[in-house]
């Protein structure tokens, strides 16, 4: 990692992080300038209602008057929309949307499961939440100055991707494609000749592609709790819906019931001695509590507490790096 920094492993998020990520921030907040030769680059986990506690974090990187200080922003799946919540100056409501509106039957159903329906009705959040709740300003999505990474996974092999949507037609077919998850979420989404569905399910933290990508800094966001992400995976049987999966596309039921362990992210992540880490500085922020939320979970109290959590989290450590 960058010999500038300091590595903190500290109570909020137990990882090593390279402090010079948030002062950097800092910086540009007080300078009101990113021209400052380096490439910073925000990092939002996805993973369906879990992106409640990247939601507050984003709330709380909106309030601390962060919103024009990346470079460039990735995410998948609820990782995508939460970004875009800050860049397009709404982090407060892609915080708010998952409790207020997105924790409920009409957004997942698990009666619908086995029936013609999606358990996940990615129509009631593009059609209903995304017009009349919490309207998502496309023409500004399509014309916004900062690049917005959107990660899917290609139905045909697979593999991880960034679309690269033009129109706002594009935008709202990738959003939803970033999304969809067969047999929970409905069928793949055709977009630029591909197929494509979630990409949670190949790359859940886009943290490897923004190093790659030459980010200079890395802030990632992530939606689980330093003991829930070292926790050893689980043996056991694999979930219905996951089995359905795997009969739609051998693996792809267990890379999706998977995804959400980040074996590659944390490898990055829990090391500061990591090579991909040699020449950047990267900070990770997790939750500071477990709400107990999951991927599908819809009690909005349980949500909303996700949400706080990751508000509680991204304020302490902004208050802390201010104070150094």
């Amino acid at each position: 990692m960058g010999t500038s920094g300091r590595v903190a492993a500290d109570a909020t998020t137990d990882l090593p992080g390279d402090t010079e990520v948030l002062h950097a921030l800092l910086r540009r907040r007080r300078t009101g300038s990113r021209d400052d030769g380096k490439q910073i680059a925000l990092v939002v986990n996805g993973g369906g209602m879990r992106g409640a506690y990247a939601g507050g974090m984003v709330h709380a990187l909106e309030q601390a008057g962060m919103r024009d200080a990346f470079d460039v922003v990735y995410g998948s799946s609820a990782g995508a929309f939460v970004a875009i919540g800050l860049l397009l100056g709404n982090g407060r409501g892609a915080a708010h949307v998952f409790f207020e509106d997105m924790a409920s039957r009409s957004f997942i159903d698990p009666r619908r499961m086995g029936t013609r329906r999606p358990m996940v009705s990615l129509d009631h959040l593009m059609d209903h939440i995304l017009v009349n709740s919490k309207p998502l300003p496309w023409a500004e999505l399509r014309d916004c100055a900062t690049p917005v990474r959107v990660i899917a996974t290609a139905a045909d092999d697979l593999s991880a991707h960034v679309l690269q949507p033009k129109t706002i037609e594009e935008w709202q077919l990738a959003m939803r494609a970033t999304s969809t998850i067969p047999v929970l979420a409905g069928p793949p989404v055709r977009l630029a000749g591909r197929d494509w569905i979630d990409g949670s399910v190949t790359e859940p933290l886009p943290v490897l592609r923004a190093l790659a990508d030459g980010a200079t800094h890395v802030l990632a966001l992530v939606n689980r709790t330093v003991p829930d992400l070292r926790r050893p995976n689980p043996v056991g049987r694999q979930a219905r819906w996951a089995r359905s999966l795997d009969r739609l596309a051998p693996g792809l039921g267990s890379m999706a019931q998977e995804s959400h362990r980040l074996r590659p992210e944390m490898a990055v992540l829990d090391s500061a001695s990591h090579p991909s880490r040699s020449a950047a500085h990267l900070y990770a922020v997790t939750p500071a509590t477990d709400a107990g939320v999951r991927g599908l979970t819809i009690d909005p109290v349980r949500v909303m507490a996700a949400a706080d959590s990751g508000f509680a989290a991204m304020t302490a450590v902004l208050r802390r790096a201010a104070a150094d």
